[in-house]
């Protein structure tokens, strides 16, 4: 174990330097990009006859188990260093347009895109059930939040509307994959629940995962209160998302929620009132460190999953379609709610010409979404939505990453000119 980790850390970082040193790109679509052009390259020595480092890298790969290591270590380390440095006032500010996205734009986007993806999938000759239409729709609906984050810092978009695709990314995970797991509870068992039923589960992952992150938060924040030692702060932060995270599970709540309710409440209530500046400067030092070494380490395992997939032209074909179905699925949701808020606020919410634009183009597909996809039953429908979700997921990062930031420099240049002048 200790030497797949090695080695998997020291390939990440060799994939972080070659993208810092030669090809420039933002730090996580970067590594995975390199890590994509890796995989083609041993695939391509294979074909050429030389097949020893695809099936070494194949075996590394497969011990990893990617949906594992991302649901329990990866996604709440991730979700917290994020909600950490969210302003707690500015997502009150927009409780609206955050709350749609996160709660009836998923159930919305679920459902459209499961009906979008039945006819394509039908158009390709493929018949699945519609439950696993379903779980694709729940699984490709949730923005990344890793993703989304990322790139944010260096779009200069303005701030009402940051708050809102970072608030929406940091939610909507929970959501999914609470709705999700009904989902696939259904398809295991063969009944379908009542509406009591099925409520109750979104009732006890969703509300349970806020009222637990409110606690494990507040018990926290009154232990930090009582030490001014940076070291024990930083580890209570530590223990805080690992262990919560490991409770939630035992609890049966929503382990995303948990830590986004917590990480605010560390992030807001606990760097102004408990911690002194110097363990404010260790623990925002530390968790940006967390943050930028899981995500280098998430998106190059992202870029090596090829290695694995079954793929052929006719699955990047349907995936192409599929991601244009989404990304319409995601204008249906995003562009009635945001149209109705904007008709209805009382202004107290700000929502800039364009929002609904770049809440489109920026609602980036990520790691949740292959990790939900691999944890879909053994069979030939699992194989086929985890290719397909892995291509979309591919194409979101690379073609919506790397042009969200051009987009919104070209619509609010004058806006993030006099914000950022460099």
């Amino acid at each position: 174990m200790l030497d797949l980790v090695a080695a998997f850390i020291g390939l990440t970082t060799l994939l972080t330097y070659v993208n810092y040193r030669f090809i420039g790109l933002p730090p996580a679509i970067g590594v995975m990009l390199t890590a994509l052009l890796l995989s083609v390259a041993i695939h391509g020595l294979a074909l050429l006859g030389y097949p020893l480092l695809e099936l070494e890298m194949q075996q590394i790969i497969r011990e990893i188990d990617f949906s594992q290591v991302l649901m329990t270590w990866f996604l709440p380390a991730l979700l917290f260093a994020g909600a950490l440095h969210v302003n707690l006032d500015d997502l009150k500010s927009h409780k609206w347009s955050i709350g749609f996205l996160a709660t009836l734009g998923v159930l919305f986007s679920t459902l459209v895109s499961a009906t979008l993806a039945y006819y394509t999938f039908t158009l390709f000759g493929w018949h699945l059930d519609f439950l696993y239409c379903l779980l694709f729709g729940a699984l490709i609906s949730p923005t990344d939040p890793i993703a989304v984050m990322g790139i944010l810092k260096t779009s200069g978009a303005p701030k009402p509307l940051q708050t809102t695709i970072i608030g929406e990314s940091l939610f909507n995970d929970g959501t999914a994959v609470v709705l999700f797991s009904i989902i696939l509870g259904v398809l295991m068992i063969g009944e379908t629940p009542t509406v009591g039923e099925v409520s109750w589960l979104f009732v006890k992952e969703a509300i349970g995962g806020i009222l637990f992150g409110l606690l494990l938060g507040y018990v926290v924040y009154m232990l930090i209160r009582t030490v001014e030692q940076y070291q024990v702060v930083v580890m209570l932060t530590l223990a805080l998302v690992f262990a919560g995270a490991a409770l939630a599970a035992r609890l049966h709540v929503s382990a995303p929620i948990v830590m986004v309710v917590a990480g605010l409440i560390i992030g807001n209530q606990g760097r102004k009132q408990a911690m002194s500046e110097e363990s404010r400067r260790y623990v925002d030092g530390f968790w940006e460190l967390i943050d930028e070494i899981l995500n280098a380490l998430l998106f190059a395992l992202i870029g090596l999953e090829l290695l694995l997939l079954p793929m052929s032209w006719l699955h990047v074909a349907a995936a192409l379609l599929l991601g244009g179905a989404v990304l319409l699925a995601r204008y249906l949701t995003v562009a009635p709610g945001i149209f109705l808020i904007r008709r209805k606020r009382n202004g107290d919410e700000t929502i800039p010409s364009g929002t609904i634009r770049i809440l489109v183009w920026g609602g980036l597909r990520g790691g949740v979404s292959v990790a939900l996809a691999l944890a879909l039953p053994l069979g030939p429908e699992r194989d086929l939505l985890l290719t397909l979700t892995y291509i979309v997921v591919l194409v979101s990062v690379l073609v919506q990453g790397l042009s969200i930031g051009p987009l919104v420099r070209k619509m609010f240049g004058r806006s993030t000119a006099s914000a950022n002048p460099h």
